[in-house]
């Protein structure tokens, strides 16, 4: 451990500041990465929650030009999470003589705390702390965490949920085009857009403010192609929906660019001026001719045949992803195939054409730019790199030699709970619920010598902890997140915190003055961003041109942002800083990357030479049926706060397994009757709900529910041995008629 000293130094003030105007506050959604626009205005007591002052109600805010004041029933029904009833408003401490979670001052918690990493660290050695964090925490926690677990904890035993939504994404970005962003263009072009491949997402339920982007595309005549094993919402809106068997989406990518060689529709002037690698790409494209990829999918010979037509039909072209393709253990090569499509038809590196990744979590954009990340320093730097670490270092007022090296990714740093990582520090995220192999994550959580968990409600991960400190929530505190299309963007408190909560950055500030760093971590959030501005100044992610007055201004700021342009003008395009350039004035911010170069050493972006290969768990005769899994509209992520939202209950009361009539018919299945599916990892039970809408020899779960009917109990953690993202997406289990 790092500089504990025998004797603490007092917690900073725990008042949370001067209460915030009473007048209407702009401010942004807490739930997905859209961080749709929205103004909340403070209620009196009496129409408020009931719980005194806290009451706000949520009105349109038209004007910011993400959602232009469409909100979906999850951002409507915000508020009521801020009600005393439901979260969590003192800290809690597990009492050695009764074993329950039990009131405590915050002077006891914050010591319990302390002590507990303290110990440790010095019994264990400095890996045995973790900390996890999450993708919901702004820019400024995500920042304070990382740096913290590096400078005050000195592990390397970091990482985020954030791994488990777009890592895979993440990596092919970086492995095609040198640089990640979700979406390299805003997400305006995409009605602009002559042609959209939308690949295993369902924005309409995940996303519902989206969904008018797609309906505009196609009011101006353009063209929706969703790939996915069920007829969802979305997929209803498709003028082409193909339907491939879960794992599958490799080859179907693979297939499509087979057939646009085959069929002349190569763009040779694109691939040779701004690409490297095609003939290698193409070669493995070629092994996958269409009647083998038919075999492999499902999908038939004419359907992709129709979407090639369809794609290089139009002038201009998109193909977005989301975490159909990539939660799955090639999830990187199958990105990269789908990136080559877009590559080799020319549909890249300009105006209203490319690829981008539709992020799910609200700050998983800005979480990991800036060091919650097992590899990553702020700014999008790498960990290993050493210039990165001694600018820094820098920074912090560390020798770049103390930073430790890049540590172990979420899954693999869940799974070594218990054995090398002894003491965890938990931050906004829920892993019981969410991780795959959920049991046996639960029982490494079990195991562990020391547990503390910061969150606004009492999680399932919480209970089980030996501190919880309750935290602020998105209304009640001050911070930045960047959204799906890197718009950096700032939500502003529109209520004081109650008397027994304070934020998560103020928790961080008073234990590093326990734990001998009285300075480097205040708990005002506008200081802590000034500090990332410097700390990412000249990396992949520059912040460094943005300030909250900006962010307010302009309505968001897209990074990468130095904090001047250079006179080539290429920044517009890339962020980039020629060597040499003169600095004329304030950088813009960066809507549209790559029309210029790619973020590349030579500027030219790089197919991905890959081929299919099975998923890890196929199906046998003893698991002969695919699993797939996702979310529905009115649940978020674990659930740990929208299952404490009587309307979004009453609209999605609980867990189900979604399974085609025929399918239903061979088990002997009704609607309603209890299914249980199982795999080898566990099992899993939830009422039948039988539909047409999904292939026969596939089931879906959603995993926002804990207990019985958890999905993740029986989700493969294999992962891609690139980004470690787990494969979610697909395993082999057994249906069986369940009692009760």
């Amino acid at each position: 451990m790092a500089h504990v000293p025998g004797e603490h130094s007092p917690a900073p003030d725990p008042a949370p500041g001067p209460a915030p105007d009473p007048a209407p506050v702009d401010t942004h959604c807490p739930y997905c990465s859209l961080q749709c626009g929205m103004t909340l205005r403070p209620l009196p007591p009496d129409k408020g929650t009931g719980d005194g002052p806290g009451g706000v109600e949520v009105i349109e805010r038209t004007a910011f030009p993400v959602n232009r004041g469409a909100l979906c029933g999850k951002g409507r029904t915000a508020p009521a999470v801020l009600s005393s009833r439901v979260r969590l408003t003192e800290p809690l401490v597990r009492r050695p003589d009764s074993g329950r979670l039990e009131p405590a001052t915050w002077e006891e918690a914050l010591d319990r705390i302390a002590e507990g990493l303290a110990a440790t660290g010095r019994a264990h050695g400095r890996d045995a702390v973790g900390v996890f964090g999450g993708g919901g925490l702004t820019n400024e926690k995500a920042y304070a965490l990382g740096k913290f677990a590096r400078v005050v904890l000195g592990t390397s035993q970091i990482d985020y949920n954030g791994r488990f939504c777009m890592s895979s994404a993440a990596a092919a970005h970086q492995r095609a085009f040198g640089l990640d962003r979700g979406l390299p263009f805003p997400l305006a072009d995409v009605a602009r857009t002559g042609c959209v491949v939308l690949v295993g997402s369902n924005l309409a339920e995940t996303m519902p403010p989206a969904l008018r982007y797609l309906t505009e595309l196609k009011a101006a005549g353009g063209r929706l192609i969703v790939v996915d094993p069920r007829r969802t919402r979305t997929a209803e809106q498709a003028d082409l929906h193909l339907a491939p068997r879960p794992g599958t989406d490799l080859a179907l990518a693979l297939g499509l660019l087979h057939l646009v060689v085959a069929e002349g529709r190569v763009d040779e002037e694109f691939v040779e001026r701004r690409t490297s690698g095609w003939p290698e790409a193409r070669a493995a494209a070629m092994a996958h001719w269409p009647e083998l990829v038919e075999r492999i999918t499902g999908v038939p010979v004419p359907e992709l045949r129709k979407a090639v037509t369809m794609f290089c039909g139009a002038e201009n072209a998109m193909v977005l992803t989301a975490r159909g393709p990539e939660q799955q253990s090639k999830g990187t090569d199958t990105v990269g195939a789908w990136i080559n499509l877009c590559l080799a038809t020319g549909r890249a590196g300009r105006p209203l054409s490319g690829y981008g990744c539709l992020t799910g979590q609200g700050n998983g954009q800005g979480g990991r730019e800036h060091g919650q990340k097992a590899d990553q320093l702020p700014g999008y730097r790498k960990l290993a790199d050493p210039a990165a670490r001694a600018r820094v270092a820098a920074v912090w007022g560390v020798e770049p030699d103390s930073l430790p090296g890049p540590g172990r990714s979420a899954y693999e740093l869940l799974d070594a709970l218990g054995r090398d990582v002894r003491a965890l520090l938990l931050m906004g995220s829920n892993p019981l619920v969410s991780a795959p192999r959920a049991a046996h994550v639960e029982s490494r959580l079990r195991s562990l010598d020391f547990l503390a968990v910061a969150d606004v409600v009492l999680s399932e991960t919480a209970a089980l902890a030996d501190v919880v400190l309750p935290v602020a929530q998105w209304a009640e505190e001050t911070g930045t997140m960047t959204n799906l299309e890197g718009r950096v963007i700032l939500r502003r408190a529109a209520l004081t915190p109650p008397p027994g909560v304070r934020t998560d950055l103020w928790v961080l500030s008073g234990l590093a003055a326990r734990l001998g760093w009285e300075k480097g971590f205040p708990a005002d959030p506008e200081e802590v961003f000034e500090e990332l501005r410097r700390a990412s100044a000249g990396g992949p992610a520059d912040y460094s041109g943005i300030t909250y007055r900006r962010i307010e201004e302009e309505d968001g700021v897209f990074w990468p942002c130095p904090e001047r342009a250079e006179e080539t003008g290429r920044t517009d395009a890339e962020g980039t800083h020629p060597e040499g350039a003169e600095k004329v004035g304030p950088h813009p911010g960066t809507p549209r990357l790559f029309l210029d170069r790619f973020a590349t050493d030579d500027g030219r972006a790089r197919f991905a030479p890959v081929s299919h290969r099975p998923a890890a768990e196929e199906p046998d005769a003893a698991y002969p049926v695919l699993l797939t899994t996702g979310r529905v509209l009115a649940q978020y992520q674990s659930g740990a706060q929208t299952r404490r939202v009587a309307e979004l209950n009453e609209a999605a009361p609980g867990p189900y397994v979604q399974l085609h009539p025929l399918l239903a018919e061979r088990l002997g299945a009704a609607e309603g009757v209890p299914i249980a599916v199982v795999s080898r990892r566990g099992r899993a039970v939830a009422p039948a709900r039988i539909s047409r809408d999904i292939r026969p020899d596939t089931v879906f779960m959603p995993f926002h529910w804990a207990g019985p009917g958890r999905a993740n109990t029986v989700t493969n953690p294999a992962l891609d041995p690139v980004s470690r993202m787990p494969e979610f997406k697909v395993c082999a289990v057994r249906l069986e008629l369940a009692e009760g």
